[in-house]
């Protein structure tokens, strides 16, 4: 079986996608809702740059051998998949892209903190907004996960 490169992707990189690949890669349980110490302890999460937009970030291997990334795209999700998927199919390597739109579980307190911290940089604001919507929405991203891991153990 290939090794697949798995790509979970959101708007902004830096909290659902972000979430999705430490649990992908057993950075968090997935039998209890992460303590805001946990969520600040993973690389990126609520530190993703503008700068950083567009950029593949490696998180590290899955147990069967799978290259995890995350990334922000913006609003051109769909449009970085099809691209990507081109490149992929001229390289033969089409069957080895896996990509993830985490997007679908990003909830408001998530899109509201991620703008006020991210965007605007008021952190003692949006950080714990972020934080509460990325712990109510932490059973939907561990069910995309599942899923996912579901699909490429085969």
């Amino acid at each position: 079986m290939t090794t697949k490169k798995i790509i979970y992707h959101c708007y902004g990189g830096a909290h659902s996608s972000v979430t999705a690949a430490a649990i992908h890669l057993g950075q968090l349980r997935t039998d209890k809702i992460p303590t805001a110490q946990e969520l600040m302890s993973l690389a990126l999460f609520d530190r993703q740059t503008n700068d950083g937009h567009g950029q593949l970030h490696f998180f590290g291997f899955d147990e069967w051998g799978n290259q995890v990334y995350s990334v922000g795209c913006r609003s051109m999700g769909q449009t970085m998949v099809k691209i990507l998927r081109g490149v992929a199919r001229m390289l033969g390597a089409a069957d080895e892209l896996v990509f993830v739109d985490t997007l679908h579980c990003v909830s408001l307190k998530m899109r509201l903190g991620g703008y006020l911290s991210r965007r605007w940089g008021l952190i003692t604001l949006g950080r714990p907004l972020v934080i509460q919507g990325t712990r109510e929405a932490f059973p939907q991203i561990v069910e995309l996960v599942r899923e996912v891991k579901h699909k490429v153990a085969g």
